[in-house]
């Protein structure tokens, strides 16, 4: 991965109990901080794209990502944890997950919107990175409504993709 973000930084975020170890044993994914590949963060994990379980997608085989303005690492830990889900379904760009309980308490951000962040080869195969964007409840029910290009239009137009931000407003306005 750090062909397209760059260099990684040193801190690794390793999980206390290894991928290895299945979710129901607390496993989870490692997670890479890159901070040069855009003005903030992005936490990528690692552990997917070796594993031939996962369920590819339109990139190949994909890590996960998200993006935060600072250094805060809720979304590192969600993104780890989120991890299983690839070796049972299949994420694609476009496609929307509901929080429940797993989003902040006091968020906007209620579900994620995943979307292509990079794409590349390993070892010869189609492999890339899907980024985890936070939207709001509307822009949830806008996307499955049929106006994901909407929502994704107004998170870029309004400087937010491809990052999460926590604490802000709809970008469907009214």
């Amino acid at each position: 991965m750090e062909s397209v973000f760059g260099k990684s930084d040193d801190i690794v975020l390793h999980a206390v109990v290894p991928f290895e170890f299945g979710f129901e044993a607390g496993g989870r994914a490692d997670v890479v901080q890159f901070k040069h590949y855009l003005d903030g963060t992005v936490y990528a994990t690692c552990d997917l794209m070796c594993r031939e379980e996962q369920v590819t997608n339109k990139l190949g085989v994909y890590e996960l990502a998200i993006c935060h303005r600072s250094d805060e690492d809720w979304g590192a830990a969600v993104v780890s944890a989120l991890a299983y889900y690839t070796l049972d379904a299949q994420l694609q760009p476009g496609h929307t997950l509901d929080l429940g309980p797993s989003a902040p308490k006091a968020s906007a951000v209620s579900a994620f919107l995943f979307d292509e962040l990079v794409s590349f080869e390993i070892s010869g195969r189609p492999a890339g990175v899907l980024v985890c964007i936070g939207i709001t409840t509307d822009e949830l029910s806008a996307c499955r409504q049929g106006r994901r290009d909407a929502v994704l239009k107004g998170l870029k137009s309004n400087g937010i993709y491809p990052f999460t931000d926590l604490g802000r407003g709809s970008v469907l306005g009214g």
